[in-house]
């Protein structure tokens, strides 16, 4: 069977639909081709945070914040929910206000405030502030819910964009404008290839000289008391010295010194604290950061308890109970956080290399279109 499209996308993770809905954009006939049934992988393994402040400077920031305005575009048209706005960071540790404070001297930081504990504890009660020392606010931050949103977001694009979606078809070979699955071959003009972690798959040979690998990350699902309300994501000292808008900057190098003495089981297993509320009250907790070339798929209890460690020294919860614990695994590896590959004319590869699809992916799909 021969079908033709303007452009086929090969993968509908998040990136695969940020691609997709560009080329829809554009007026173009889009076909979206899965090899799972629906999207199980790094996409809805996470916590649907859009994640601006505390990017790395340059390319990241931009996208980040380029994308947000598109997910604020997109989500009351698709019927996504925003769950909440905004980002509490407090810093539980004087070297860490101190990186908070240089973090206010950038450009990255228009639009945010920083209090000190007291004021905090005022405006964000759920944060535990005693022996605190300063909190950040952003508000730039949004955060839905990854399980069901790329879901709606597919439904919507098949809807109201006129988007094919092939799911449970796995592609065995491109050669533009060529696509040929196990099922039928496709023809477009142009193919951007998604793998997300499918890094041995079709996208190999353009993605070799980039030594990718794969990092497998630790989560949970906590329920708290009734009528806990956390009102926009949360993080700490950890995240200071791991997101690259913060870490990059010379108050930093203290502040990890001082983490090394103390939290050195954090930092041997990549742990810093994100936590998000769902619409059932429920938090989506994490995470760890282990490297692999091939993830196993095992979860290790004591770094679940060093994510929930973190929680507790972060958020007044009293009682909490544990629901539900999950694996994820993302690219990583690459020297920028996003590889962009044109093995030829008519082909893009593109994969996030730094765990940021949910906050860069609009973005980036902008910037593959308008360069192509």
């Amino acid at each position: 069977m021969n079908e033709a499209s303007d452009i086929v996308v090969v993968g509908a993770g998040i990136v695969g639909l940020a691609h997709a809905w560009a080329a829809a954009r554009r007026g173009l006939r889009v076909t979206v081709v899965e090899r799972d049934h629906r999207c199980v992988g790094a996409s809805i393994r996470n916590f649907g945070f859009v994640t601006v402040t505390g990017q790395p400077a340059g390319d990241t920031w931009r996208r980040a914040r380029a994308s947000r305005e598109l997910w604020a575009e997109l989500a009351p048209q698709a019927g996504i929910t925003i769950e909440h706005r905004g980002l509490w960071l407090l810093a539980r540790r004087p070297r860490a206000a101190a990186v908070l404070q240089a973090f206010m001297d950038t450009e990255m930081a228009a639009g945010n405030v920083l209090y000190d504990a007291h004021e905090a504890a005022a405006l964000a009660p759920m944060l535990r502030t005693e022996g605190a020392t300063a909190a950040m606010y952003s508000p730039h931050e949004l955060r839905v819910e990854s399980r069901t949103a790329l879901p709606r977001l597919a439904a919507w694009l098949a809807e109201r964009h006129g988007v094919r979606f092939l799911f449970g078809e796995a592609v065995l070979e491109v050669q533009s404008p060529r696509v040929r699955t196990a099922r039928r071959e496709l023809f477009a003009e142009r193919v951007v290839l998604c793998p997300g972690t499918e890094l041995n798959g079709v996208g190999a040979l353009a993605l070799a000289k980039h030594g990718l690998q794969l990092t497998r990350l630790q989560m949970l699902r906590v329920r708290p008391e009734p009528g806990f309300v956390l009102g926009a994501a949360v993080m700490s000292d950890l995240s200071l010295v791991r997101y690259g808008g913060y870490a990059a900057l010379p108050a930093a190098a203290a502040l990890l010194q001082q983490l090394q003495e103390e939290e050195p089981a954090c930092l041997a297993a990549g742990v810093h604290l994100i936590a998000v509320q769902s619409a059932d009250g429920t938090l989506v907790v994490g995470d760890s950061h282990h490297g692999f070339s091939t993830p196993e798929p095992f979860a290790d209890a004591a770094v679940d308890e060093l994510i929930l460690r973190q929680l507790r020294q972060t958020l007044d919860l009293g009682r909490c109970e544990v629901v539900e614990r999950w694996t994820g695994v993302y690219p990583t590896g690459a020297a920028t956080d996003c590889v962009i590959e044109a093995p030829d004319p008519a082909t893009r590869v593109v994969v996030v290399t730094s765990g940021t699809g949910a906050s860069t992916a609009f973005g980036i799909a902008e910037e593959v279109f308008d360069a192509w």
